[in-house]
């Protein structure tokens, strides 16, 4: 807005001069500076004093055309006795009745036109000469003088408003239109969370209290039924906390987030708890990470003991390394013998793990040592 209104100053301003410059010229040029003497003087001060007015503010422009007004009635007053005078404001009078229809209210707008009508009938018709014996040419002065810039004002103004308008009626039409989508929007998430609750949630809990039962059922002992069963269990547990955040997140009941690597703690309880000996180890400070990057964290950790559970033995360690430039997740597990985590067949699984590492341009590095499984990923980021 400030910017509006310095442009509009400076072209009032550049308005202003040029209508001084341009009627000071005239005047000096054709008007009688030498046979009326300080009469034609004052005319020509008269005319730059109400041509410098133009470039004051919007709201005087009532008083600047009757000031306007005056000086073209005064002028063949004071310079009865030449023929052929020129008034000082013969291209200010223009603009005086342009800015009086154009930034004025109504009232003041035609109160200023019979103004400006007046002054220039008047002044036409005390001119005398041709302009003043016909009457067809007085008319026409007037209209081109004072009417014809006046409408033109309201013109304007009446265009600037219709712009307004069809603006306004555009920003609400696209405002009932992003509505109308937000609606649907939501209206589809509550029936996807719906179908979530409804079909996927219980057929996971349904899943994860079968699977506890039989383990329960099973003698005592490291079976590798029970190790499975354990492993059943404990997935169908994470699976259904994912499925509530997701609820929240469609529902938009809560503020809820995506879990990062402050609910590793949990994670590792929850592999804990179907049977699998985890320790989980943390070096350096606790750092803000992006969002991205931390949730992207703690589903690589989520998968690689998922695998762990799946697929390996305990005992996993789950070390995270939070250095000044970059984090390092490890987790390292036994490994069953003949499993096909050994060979070839170490690659599957790891597809997503390696999509997400290289998302954030990190390093991930994969393998056997030392009759142990290990995944090691590494992300760099900013030095604080």
């Amino acid at each position: 807005m400030q910017d509006i209104s310095g442009s509009l100053r400076r072209q009032s301003l550049l308005v202003a001069l040029v209508c001084v410059a341009c009627d000071a010229s005239l005047f000096a040029l054709r008007g009688p500076l030498g046979e009326a003497g300080w009469r034609a003087w004052a005319v020509l001060l008269g005319g730059i004093a109400v041509n410098a007015a133009l470039a004051g503010p919007a709201r005087y422009s009532g008083w600047v055309a009757l000031a306007h007004a005056a000086l073209f009635v005064g002028a063949p007053l004071l310079l009865c006795t030449c023929q052929g005078y020129v008034t000082g404001n013969n291209a200010g009078i223009l603009i005086a009745g342009y800015r009086a229809g154009a930034w004025l209210r109504p009232k003041p707008a035609v109160l200023a036109l019979l103004a400006l009508l007046a002054g220039v009938t008047a002044g036409c018709i005390e001119g005398g000469g041709r302009t003043a014996a016909d009457w067809r040419l007085v008319a026409i002065n007037v209209g081109v003088s004072a009417l014809l810039p006046w409408l033109v004002g309201r013109y304007t103004t009446a265009r600037r408003a219709y712009i307004a308008d069809l603006e306004r009626a555009a920003d609400e039409r696209r405002q009932h239109e992003e509505e109308a989508v937000r609606r649907a929007v939501t209206e589809e998430r509550t029936t996807i969370a719906r179908d979530l609750h409804d079909v996927i949630s219980h057929h996971v809990s349904a899943i994860g209290v079968h699977a506890g039962a039989a383990r329960l059922g099973l003698p005592d002992g490291d079976s590798p039924v029970r190790k499975s069963l354990g492993a059943v269990e404990s997935a169908s547990r994470s699976a259904m906390a994912d499925l509530r955040r997701l609820l929240d997140l469609l529902h938009a009941e809560t503020n809820a987030e995506q879990p990062g690597l402050d609910n590793l703690d949990e994670l590792v309880e929850t592999v804990r708890a179907a049977g699998l000996p985890t320790r989980l180890t943390l070096h350096g400070e606790s750092r803000e990470l992006p969002g991205s990057l931390d949730v992207a964290l703690y589903r690589i950790a989520q998968e690689a003991l998922t695998n762990a559970l799946r697929h390996g033995e305990g005992p996993v360690e789950v070390e995270l390394n939070r250095g000044r430039t970059e984090v390092v997740l490890t987790v390292t597990n036994g490994l069953r013998p003949g499993h096909p985590q050994r060979g070839e067949h170490a690659h599957r699984g790891l597809a997503g793990i390696r999509q997400r590492v290289t998302l954030f341009g990190g390093q991930v590095s994969y393998g056997e040592t030392g009759g142990h499984w290990q995944l090691r990923t590494t992300f760099p980021v900013e030095s604080t």
